[in-house]
């Protein structure tokens, strides 16, 4: 069993016996660190969220001004393609522009079919109702959705599940705190979509997309800065190759020097 079999804990004790070392804020820093940028990474930072509020902001606008449903609907489904050009030509990640394309185009198609404004945010609406499910069932099932999206950014996989059992909490805590997040912001938004007009909808919609997010976002970073380290899978699997071809260089050696003094 390597040392990376264990969780590792970064409050180490003084010679003393006092408390931690100085090391240990360091460490715990490090620990930090690495969660941010690994939410950064996963949720797609100011720029993900930049592109996730624009396109219906633009709707919501263009269709206060004018009510023009095809005029909106076209303005934000084009705003939405422009930005993962973009990020084609800068060379960057697309995942969370196209996410943000599929959903636009889901609404385009959904009001266009029906002829009411307000169905181009009823696919968001729906997802993020059944995101809010998926979050509170995976949770209530051993298998916290959030552990499922970041194990694999944080080079940890699944060993959080059975080798981890201070992460896997701290990923159920997490995938409660969005479940929550998200069926609150849908018992507030399902209500509007039968009783309000589509832009009171709009503006909802509009400022309840950052807010709620960032709150989840947080409190996933308060929850895994404070968890026991992840085990690098990868690295794992990168010892056991070097300790077998370390192994297979020392017989092949062995071999030769025994044949060798036999000759």
């Amino acid at each position: 069993m390597t040392s990376l079999d264990k969780p590792t804990d970064h409050r180490k004790p003084t010679p003393d016996g006092a408390g931690p070392t100085a090391s240990d804020g360091a460490a715990g820093e490090d620990s930090r660190t690495v969660t941010e940028a690994a939410l950064f990474e996963a949720f797609g930072g100011v720029r993900g969220m930049v592109e996730t509020v624009v396109p219906g902001l633009l709707f919501v606008t263009i269709y206060t001004i004018n009510k023009d449903l095809h005029l909106s609907a076209i303005a934000a489904l084009v705003v939405s393609v422009l930005m993962v050009v973009v990020r084609l030509v800068m060379k960057d990640t697309v995942k969370h522009a196209f996410s943000g394309v599929f959903g636009v185009a889901f609404g385009v198609v959904f009001a266009m079919m029906t002829g009411n404004a307000k169905d181009f945010y009823l696919p968001g609406m729906l997802y993020t109702l059944g995101l809010g499910l998926a979050y509170v069932i995976t949770t209530l099932a051993g298998v916290p959705l959030m552990g499922l999206v970041l194990g694999p950014v944080f080079k940890e996989n699944l060993s959080w599940r059975t080798r981890n059992p201070g992460r896997k909490k701290a990923y159920a805590k997490a995938s409660y705190a969005w479940g929550g997040i998200l069926l609150a912001k849908s018992a507030i938004l399902f209500p509007l979509y039968w009783w309000a007009d589509t832009t009171q909808l709009g503006w909802v919609l509009v400022a309840l997309k950052i807010p709620p997010f960032l709150l989840a976002v947080w409190l996933t970073w308060v929850f895994l800065a404070k968890a026991p380290a992840p085990i690098d899978v990868f690295a794992e699997m990168e010892e056991r190759e070097a300790a077998e071809k370390a192994a297979k260089a020392e017989k092949a050696a062995a071999k030769a020097t025994g044949e060798n003094a036999a000759g």
